[in-house]
């Protein structure tokens, strides 16, 4: 079954504005059976032409603010860097993550507390120089595997929208996320999820060049080392709107 993302805000009353910026999508082809223990037995994992794919995103989150309210100085602001692949339910694709490493304590608290996502504390770092994003990060969560990540890279041209059926669509626009708890390993056992829905306009994606890449993100969940350099995608500044999740 396929999925159109709406052209107008969804129903109801949004949750929250965030402003998403220096955005890097890397992403490696992996197999379906290395990344199928990883999510609760209801989602399915969902493929591209037979082939999972693993991301590894680093962003910075602004302009976060409850609707109707005006951001809190000190609370608006976070640097985050997750760990993802993509699944379905009912038809509806989204976004399952491994991994949420982020830079606002209070931010954390509030993201595993109520919205049951899998954020940890971290250090980290994200800056542009000269035309070039520098990110740096270091988990800091207590009880959770050690991880750290350090990457440079150049946003390059602007590429075509994204079409329904391209690779570059699946990896990137989704409009729903699902969790099960903030620890991964009870929420892969848990037969309790919850939907998120997203809306913002589609993706402005731009070439990338890497100059340098060090992570142990992925291998933190007892994954291999992703083989091969990623496919990537830069992206430009883009509002969001979140939606409470939902239990299903």
């Amino acid at each position: 079954m396929s999925f159109e993302p709406s052209l107008s805000p969804p129903t109801g009353w949004p949750l929250m504005r965030q402003r998403w910026s220096q955005l890097l999508f890397a992403h490696w082809p992996v197999a379906p059976e290395l990344l199928r223990p990883y999510l609760p037995a209801r989602l399915t994992l969902d493929l591209f032409e037979g082939q999972a794919w693993l991301g590894v995103v680093p962003f910075t989150m602004s302009h976060i603010r409850p609707l109707g309210l005006p951001a809190v100085p000190g609370l608006n602001h976070l640097h985050e860097l997750n760990v993802r692949t993509y699944a379905t339910l009912d038809g509806v694709p989204g976004v399952w993550f491994l991994s949420l490493d982020a830079t606002l304590s209070l931010g954390v608290w509030a993201a595993r507390t109520l919205f049951h996502l899998p954020y940890l504390h971290a250090r980290m770092s994200l800056a542009e120089t000269s035309g070039t994003l520098r990110a740096v990060a270091q988990r800091t969560h207590r009880g959770a595997a050690p991880a750290s990540f350090r990457a440079n890279w150049t946003p390059g041209a602007a590429l075509p929208k994204a079409s329904p059926g391209t690779l570059a669509y699946f990896l990137t626009e989704r409009y729903h996320l699902y969790t099960a708890g903030p620890d991964l390993r009870r929420a892969v056992g848990s037969r309790t999820l919850w939907r998120g829905q997203l809306y913002h306009e589609p993706w402005s994606l731009r070439e990338a060049t890497l100059s340098e890449w060090e992570s142990t993100v992925v291998e933190s969940h007892g994954l291999p080392t992703p083989a091969g350099p990623p496919l990537l995608h830069a992206a430009d500044t883009l509002d969001v709107w979140v939606r409470e999740l939902r239990r299903i």
